[in-house]
């Protein structure tokens, strides 16, 4: 046996190297190409134990080749082999094969130095499996999270489940993500389909009811695939286009929401045991996640309804008083217009306030059915719904709902940027009638219909508050005054 000691360094060297990288196939490479490198073999790999636990295939080096010697005759096949184990804890994790010494059969010398290798490699290597599962955890409940804030961020129904879908694909670096939901008949639907290509028909394929694995997912269990084209469970006309899959339960609180599928692609790796027990943790969350958004939504829903009954009562205290009003205002005229003495000119005064007076009953009636057809929990689109959102807001601060009007076809008419301007306008004469003592009503007015004083088509917003004399500011020139506060502002259209 030949003294070990020359060739330490190169030992150092090849110990040093096989925990420079993290990475477990990485390091498992480092380890190959060490080992060749240490004993001059051509040929070198790691043939593993149990392949599906880290998801990997062997590992090799390429041949390495002769060097360049004058022609002689073929070598017999080489004689020589060494193989050595390398261990993991308590486990074997595989065996480093070597083949092809130049010089030679393998000696005493070059097993020593491979077994000192492969001590160190077991240290390396599983150094490399705890970064590699810390990374994995860290990567699925980052994306736990960011599925939880995106479902609770007020998405539909079916936009959350897109965003399941997608996140766990890639996630689990799937071929697809799929979520399948119970039927009426019994069996499992999917719904929503996130693919690295075109979905095609993969949404609304059914696992009808007798199908070998639809008892367990009805049952809330998770199912493991290895290979989803030839797996005798699986009946759906898409099962040959993917390999190994998963299929977790969608569960919180007892209700099974429905299934939560990962299938890779024919012949792709198949799932390791940490990426199972992560993608179950992770289908939990969702479904808990799932759950909140839907509460969330009713209670939304809840509150909107409250907000429909407020502006019922609305109606009721200030429509229908101003109507009784109104009627007795007419009624007073009618007595008086008997008499001698009023004249004509009197009667029809009274007349013509009993004329605004209902035309700004009819003004406040269109807009409270405006408000009420605003779909439920949703931010308004229409500039209508941006104005009454408006003076919703300032309506908190101001202790009561300002009154508002709209004259003339404000949706046709009126475009950006002049829209954003005016919401800006009325924002903020709004901010500055909160500000005033004594303010008890607000009357808001957008017309379109109102030229401006060049006779060009103009819109005209006016706020009127009745906290005070004030003086009035417009854009493209106009303003009033009079008791209390009036605030113009006007523009081209």
């Amino acid at each position: 046996m030949h003294d070990p000691v020359p060739r330490l360094p190169s030992l150092l060297e090849a110990v040093l190297s096989v925990g420079t990288d993290l990475e477990l196939r990485a390091t498992l490479q480092h380890i190959v190409d060490a080992a060749a490198e240490l004993t001059e073999a051509r040929y070198a790999a790691l043939d593993l134990t149990d392949p599906g636990r880290d998801g990997l295939t062997g590992i090799r080096t390429a041949e390495r080749p002769e060097p360049p010697e004058p022609p002689e005759p073929p070598k017999p096949p080489e004689q020589s082999e060494l193989v050595v184990p390398i261990h993991v804890d308590d486990e074997v994790f595989g065996d480093l094969r070597l083949a092809g010494k130049r010089d030679g059969p393998f000696t005493d010398e070059d097993e020593q130095l491979v077994r000192v290798l492969a001590t160190q490699a077991g240290i390396a290597i599983g150094n490399a499996r705890l970064y590699e599962t810390a990374r994995q955890r860290e990567r699925w409940i980052e994306g736990a999270a960011a599925v939880t804030t995106a479902l609770l961020s007020g998405e539909s129904a079916a936009d959350a489940l897109m965003t399941v879908a997608e996140r766990a694909r890639r996630l689990a670096e799937a071929s697809a993500g799929v979520i399948l939901q119970p039927t009426e008949g019994g069996g499992m639907e999917i719904v929503t389909a996130s693919t690295l290509d075109d979905p095609g028909d993969i949404v609304g394929a059914v696992i009808e009811p007798g199908s070998p694995v639809l008892e367990q997912l009805l049952a809330g269990e998770p199912v493991f695939i290895d290979d989803s084209a030839t797996d005798p469970r699986l009946t759906t006309h898409v099962r040959h286009r993917f390999g190994p899959s998963m299929m977790l339960p969608l569960q919180a609180g007892g209700r099974l929401l429905g299934t939560l599928a990962l299938p890779r692609r024919r012949g792709g790796r198949p799932y390791t045991a940490v990426e199972r027990l992560l993608a179950t943790q992770f289908a939990s969350q969702a479904a808990l996640a799932l759950v909140h958004a839907e509460a969330q939504h009713s209670r939304e829903r809840l509150a909107v309804y409250e907000d429909r009954d407020r502006i019922a009562r609305d109606l009721h205290d200030l429509v229908v008083q101003r109507l009784f009003a109104t009627g007795m205002m007419l009624e007073s005229t009618q007595r008086r217009s008997a008499g001698t003495g009023d004249t004509a000119k009197d009667v029809h005064a009274m007349l013509g306030r009993a004329v605004d007076e209902l035309q700004s009953t009819v003004q406040e009636v269109r807009t409270a059915i405006f408000a009420l057809q605003q779909p439920p929990a949703d931010a308004p689109t229409t500039f209508r719904g941006k104005v009454l959102r408006e003076a919703a807001g300032a309506g908190a601060v101001l202790g009561f709902q300002p009154s508002t009007r709209f004259t003339g076809a404000v949706e046709n008419r009126l475009a950006e940027p002049v829209a954003g301007r005016l919401l800006t306008a009325l924002r903020r004469a709004l901010t500055a009638a909160s500000r005033r003592a004594g303010v008890s009503r607000v009357e808001i007015t957008v017309d379109v219909t109102a030229p401006l004083p060049d006779g060009r088509p103009g819109v005209r917003l006016t706020v009127f508050d009745d906290g005070g004399a004030g003086n009035g500011h417009a854009e493209g020139g106009g303003s009033e005054g009079g008791a209390g506060t009036t605030v113009t502002w006007q523009s081209p259209l």
